[in-house]
């Protein structure tokens, strides 16, 4: 699996979060490879910043987001999680997922094309973030 390159928008992804996400990729299942090497092709072309430095409409790991899909016109409202927090968030969705992966380090506005299994593409727009923790102040959750 892998992303569709063209125009992919640009992202911001805090120390802290890369970290941790690092450590998701090492520990994950060898059946989660293709998410995975999804996900580190993301990471690869994030800009970092440290999490008090990240602007507040970015989409960060536990912010709350809401995005549309621009295929379906359908609009979505997640917490976006590490795999580990999945069973006990509600309405959560894993960075691992397709649809994480994509939505991750997005500014509210920014749209992208994802390639997900099957082989089809979504494009999804973030609309808007109604909790981002670094912009609550909460710097190590």
């Amino acid at each position: 699996m892998s992303t569709v390159n063209a125009q992919r928008p640009s992202i911001t992804v805090s120390s802290l979060d890369l970290d941790r996400l690092y450590s998701v990729i090492e520990n994950a299942p060898r059946t989660a490879l293709p998410y995975v090497e999804a996900l580190e092709t993301e990471l690869a072309r994030a800009s970092v910043v440290e999490p008090q430095q990240m602007p507040p409409d970015v989409a960060t790991m536990n912010s709350v987001v809401r995005y549309r899909d621009l295929s379906t016109q359908q609009e979505h409202r997640v917490t976006l999680v590490y795999p580990q927090h999945l069973a006990a968030t509600e309405n959560g969705i894993s960075v691992l997922a397709p649809v994480g992966s994509a939505l991750l380090g997005l500014r509210v506005g920014q749209s992208i094309h994802w390639q997900v299994p099957g082989g089809h593409l979504i494009e999804l727009e973030l609309l808007g973030l109604d909790y981002q923790p670094e912009a609550a102040g909460e710097y190590h959750r």
